[in-house]
This record gives structure tokens, sequence and C-alpha cells, in this order.
């Protein structure tokens, strides 16, 4: 880790910048306010409390914490979250002309940006766009067990037992597959929508285990990704992630 603060007792460092600098630059409060609160023993750097002035840091590299909450570390990269309409492929691009991602670019049409996992074309929802190669490979990485949040409207109206029977896990032709989390929302006119939450980044897995219970999709959208959430995102619509989703997303994968 070079010269940052997890190398050696804080304030011995000679390069990197004073902690109070680095949480004003995170937008965490002024020079003097961040002074207080690491006076008043809330900031911690790599899990140890600093209550001394003058601690250097690498914004870039230690984990800070105000109040137990992690401000995100200093990235060139870039880290976007697009609500990919239904219809548009889960490629960047598409030599059959078909829709596809780079129709949603932008500004950011030349950052070099690519999707981290994928919906199949059917589906709409949240897909994390980045150039951040070795944050893209941990959030998809299953040991790393970040959970995606489904709703999916289907034909019937589905009963307890079969909620259940998801949970417990059912065959597919690659395998069995079991949601960790599953619950009606509403029921209407032969049809259920459901909440289902599960780890498994499978080739349209919620599809196919919905089917296999007999309760084929119509509509499917994915609304979270660990603690990352759709909100009021529109179909199309392309933002950057907020400093406190991605220090979210970090610690999750353990960067």
């Amino acid at each position: 880790m070079g010269q940052s603060a997890k190398n050696g007792p804080p304030g011995l460092m000679t390069e990197g910048i004073r902690l109070q600098k680095a949480l004003a630059q995170a937008g965490i409060a002024s020079r003097r306010a961040s002074e207080i609160l690491i006076d008043e023993g809330r900031v911690q750097v790599n899990g140890e409390v600093v209550n001394t002035q003058g601690v250097r840091v690498d914004p870039a590299i230690d984990i800070i914490r105000v109040d137990d909450r992690r401000i995100p570390p200093v990235r060139d990269q870039l880290y976007l979250m697009l609500n990919k309409p239904a219809g548009v492929l889960s490629s960047m691009d598409d030599p059959h002309g078909r829709p596809a991602l780079d129709g949603y670019l932008g500004r950011w049409t030349k950052a070099g940006l690519f999707h981290v996992g994928r919906l199949d074309a059917e589906t709409q929802g949240l897909l994390l766009l980045t150039n951040d190669g070795d944050f893209a490979q941990r959030i998809a990485h299953p040991s790393y067990a970040v959970a995606k949040t489904y709703l999916a409207e289907v034909q019937g109206n589905v009963d307890t037992g079969t909620l259940a029977k998801l949970r417990r896990g059912v065959e597919l032709d690659d395998g069995p597959i079991q949601a960790d989390s599953t619950k009606v929302v509403s029921r209407a006119k032969g049809r259920t929508l459901l909440e289902v939450v599960l780890h498994s980044g499978r080739n349209r897995v919620v599809r196919r285990m919905l089917e296999a219970v007999g309760h084929p999709v119509r509509r499917l959208v994915r609304i979270k990704l660990g603690s990352l959430r759709l909100g009021g995102l529109k179909p199309g619509e392309l933002r950057e992630l907020t400093a406190s989703e991605l220090a979210e997303l970090f610690d999750v994968v353990g960067m």
C-alpha cells in the first residue's frame, strides 16, 4: 500500500495529504469542522480511531470512515447506473444494428465503459457501467454474494407453497437454483407481481426458475443491486453513482 497510513503508526507519513483536507475534499465538512470531527474521535482510518491532528492519508488507498460511514476513495474511473430499457441488448454495441447500450451513453460515449454483468434483452432495469476492471470483476464474482432484486410480473396466482419452493430451490437444466427471498407485491386478474432476491448471475435465471414452477414471466425489472437502488431513474436514463452509493459498493467487495 505504499506510504499509506496502513503501513505504520498514524502521523509518521511524509506523503499523502492531511486527514482534515481529505475529509474536506470529500465534502464531509470544512477543514476546521473536520478537525473537530477528528478531535471528537469520530474519524477512523483503516479501522483505527484517529483523534490527533496531522495524520496524513492517501485517499485513493486508505479506508476512511466518519461516524462509521465510509467516505468513497478517490478514483479516476467512472461508475454509472443505467435503467436498461426492455428490448436493448446488454452489449456495448451490436454488429447487426440491434439496440444496444452505446445508444444511451451520451457524453460518456468515449469513456471506455463496459457493462458489469448483464440483463437479457427483454429484462429492464438496473445495469452498472464502469471503466474500472477490478471493480467490475468483484461485483460480478459470486464470492462477494452481491444480491440482485427483481420485480417479476408473472402469469397466474402464486401461492405460499410456490414461494417456499422458490426459496428451497428448483432444478434447472444447468443445476439447482434457489431464491434468497420471495414475496407477493400485488395480485390482479390472474397475474401476480413478485419480488425475488437472489445472488446468481446465471443467464435468464429468474425467468427460468419462475417458468419451472409454472408461472411464466410477463415483465421483469431489476430494481436493486446490493444496496444500490434503481429509484426514480427512467428507462434509458443514465447517471453517475453518488459518493455514498459508491462507498457502500466498495465496502461490499472489499475495495
